[in-house]
């Protein structure tokens, strides 16, 4: 029996302290640096690579599709890889074609829009002189002379200091040379697109060799993790590829249409741009956007075409983002918009245009790295869009910085789908947890703990208007119960009904039937005060008793009258067995025999092994581990009180 005197185990109160950087941290930071100069520096080798994995992931579902037919693997790869060269053959000659008819007309183009330029100057004078003389206020007048010839001692002195003009002629280009400007720029995009092409067809050919050896390269001591983290990428990327192809495809061509009806000239242009810019989500549609309004400008000497224009835009790209792609594939990128933005910077000045293209899946590919290996889980938490506290530590957090309106609106959000108690349990007593265990390390000072109190109290005043409904299966166990009179009326904690409706024994018709003794702890008033409002929305009236009530010296003056059930909370760590037994022994003395006494002591899944224990040291007749559950045995209580009065009616009846 001498164990049943040492307290629970409580967690280190040792605050740890600063530690240095290790070696270890410091490698890392280095092979950061490292990574991305090779990233900036080996970017005309790795941008042709990246696109052909990319290309590999966005054609493995047609490769797929094909094999299925029995086409085989060889004619299948590259069939699928003839297409997209096809498909990007044809843009470029398309886009080739629509630039330069453009080009020919830009100096008319910039014409008009130096007309409008110096309308809109016009304008603005004319309203700036109105408004000058509704102020009353005169403009100064400056003279300006004109004609004014320089003294002639002056022109002597200029035409003896006249400089000596100096022509620059270039020599003359070589046929080699000409040959080079000329092939140049086409020679660099149709090398990289065969790189692109012929790393596909190799990526696609031998997937499951290349798969085999990324997982003994990086994961054969883990092979569930590494095919789990590979899997989730390849789904990842292939779904967002595929998916986003396509809903991009329609985008550029409405755009194109729209444009085309409006009289933008090559409307083809901008829906490819459109289409390709849009990869790049939140900022990508405004930023195709741009040219077609400035030729909407230039072309029209008015400006309905402009404003056709911006509708078009501000219609077509909110129905795609918000209906059209939630309905598709929802949030399958798994990206915060702050990640979208910072990575469409940093791969932008990496890559240049093609890293702004290919940012959102570069990053996709970091994020999955993250959730799955341990060292990268920063990726994950900067980049993902998984919250980055958990609800527990969320409430606790805006606890101490003294917000409950923020508490609020996360709970709004939770009980929507859970109950009153059930966010109470798994929120708001573990994140008081939290806030017991840094007191007892020091590290909350008495203005941090009040400062707890009164935002958990504001919080509770403003959750007071949600209701508890009780969860189903315990009102199945409840209906189903053999204990049920079936002449006794329709209990509300069996069908959810209104606590009003509760048919009380006399005992539970108090004031207070139920008394809530809170621990010794610095928050269990807090415990106990939400115990109080749940039973309350159950039918059952009850009060708070402070823990120095039911000292030694005070529990004699303690009211007892009208009780009938006693619930003991506590939230104390430090909070011993031998101190519940003798709390529970001097309650003993002063209640009447037939008064139970339940006992709540809301531990953690590490001190779940100690109930048993505690149900056989304290004594008392029932023990809690929730709010929900203490709520529940007061009912069962109440009702049994409820069939046990109304037996003896029955008998006579």
């Amino acid at each position: 029996m001498s164990d049943l005197h040492t307290p629970l185990d409580r967690p280190d109160l040792q605050i740890p302290s600063a530690e240095t950087p290790s070696l270890r941290s410091l490698l890392t930071i280095a092979i950061g640096v490292v990574v991305v100069a090779g990233l900036y520096f080996g970017r005309s080798v790795l941008i042709p690579i990246t696109l052909a994995m990319l290309l590999s992931f966005l054609l493995a579902p047609l490769v797929n599709l094909l094999r299925r037919i029995h086409l085989g693997r060889i004619p299948s790869v590259l069939l699928a890889v003839l297409l997209a060269l096809t498909v990007i053959l044809a843009l470029g000659g398309l886009i080739g074609t629509q630039v330069a008819d453009l080009a020919q007309d830009v100096p008319r183009y910039a014409l008009t829009i130096q007309q409008k330029v110096d309308a809109l100057q016009q304008l603005v004078l004319a309203h700036m002189t109105e408004l000058t003389r509704a102020l009353g206020a005169r403009p100064a007048r400056v003279a300006v002379a004109v004609n004014t010839k320089p003294p002639p001692a002056a022109v002597a002195s200029v035409d003896t200091q006249k400089p000596i003009p100096v022509e620059v002629h270039q020599p003359d280009l070589t046929a080699i040379q000409i040959a080079q400007r000329i092939v140049t720029p086409v020679v660099e995009p149709l090398s990289t697109t065969a790189i692109v092409l012929i790393v596909s067809i190799f990526i696609l050919l031998q997937r499951e060799d290349l798969r085999d050896r990324m997982i003994r390269l990086f994961g054969s001591s883990d092979l569930h993790r590494t095919t789990l983290a590979m899997n989730d990428a390849s789904r990842r990327l292939s779904r967002y590829l595929v998916t986003q192809l396509a809903v991009n495809t329609a985008f550029g061509v409405i755009i194109a249409t729209g444009l085309a009806f409006i009289g933008i000239p090559s409307p083809v242009l901008w829906g490819v741009l459109g289409a390709l810019l849009r990869f790049v989500p939140y900022i990508g549609a405004p930023l195709s956007a741009v040219m077609p309004l400035t030729l909407a400008a230039a072309t029209d000497p008015g400006w309905s075409r402009l404003l056709w224009t911006a509708s078009l835009y501000l219609v077509v790209e909110p129905i795609m983002s918000q209906v059209v792609e939630p309905l598709l594939y929802g949030r399958s990128t798994g990206l915060s918009p702050f990640a979208v933005v910072v990575a469409a910077t940093f791969w932008t000045w990496l890559w240049g245009p093609i890293g702004l293209i290919l940012s959102t899946p570069l990053t996709l590919c970091l994020v999955v790295l993250g959730r799955h290996v341990g060292r990268l889980e920063f990726l994950d938490v900067l980049l993902g869009d998984r919250p980055a506290l958990t609800a527990v530590e969320s409430f606790y957090q805006r606890m101490l910085a003294g917000d409950p309106d923020e508490v609020f609106d996360q709970a709004e959000i939770l009980l929507k789908q859970r109950s009153l108690s059930s966010y109470y349990d798994d929120v708001a007593l573990k994140g008081l947890r939290r806030a017991v265990i840094d007191a007892d390390r020091g590290v909350l000072t008495p203005a941090h703990l009040e400062r707890i109190r009164t935002s958990i109290q504001s919080l509770l005043e403003d959750l007071d208007d949600y209701e508890d409904p009780r969860p189903p299966q315990a009102a199945a166990e409840a209906a189903a119960s053999p204990d049920t009179n079936p002449d006794a009326p329709a209990h509300p904690a069996t069908n959810g009904l209104a606590p009003q409706s509760l048919d009380l024994a006399p005992t539970w018709r108090g004031a207070a039937p139920v008394l809530c003794i809170a621990g010794r702890g610095l928050l269990d008033d807090v415990a106990a005060t939400m115990l109080v409002q749940l039973l309350a929305k159950r039918g059952l009236a009850s009060r708070v008793v402070p823990h120095a009530t039911i000292a030694r010296a005070a529990i004699g003056k303690l009211d007892m009258g009208g009780v009938a059930m006693v619930c003991i909370s506590s939230l104390d760590l430090s909070g011993s067995v031998s101190h519940l037994r003798y709390i529970v022994r001097r309650l003993r003395w002063r209640l009447p025999p037939d008064v139970p006494i339940l006992v709540g002591l809301w531990p953690d899944e590490e001190e779940a092994l100690q109930d048993e224990r505690l149900r056989t040291a304290v004594g008392a007749d029932y023990y809690a581990r929730s709010l929900q559950e203490t709520v529940e045995a007061c009912l069962e209580v109440a009702h049994k009180a409820s069939l046990d009065a109304q037996s003896p009616l029955m008998a006579q009846r």
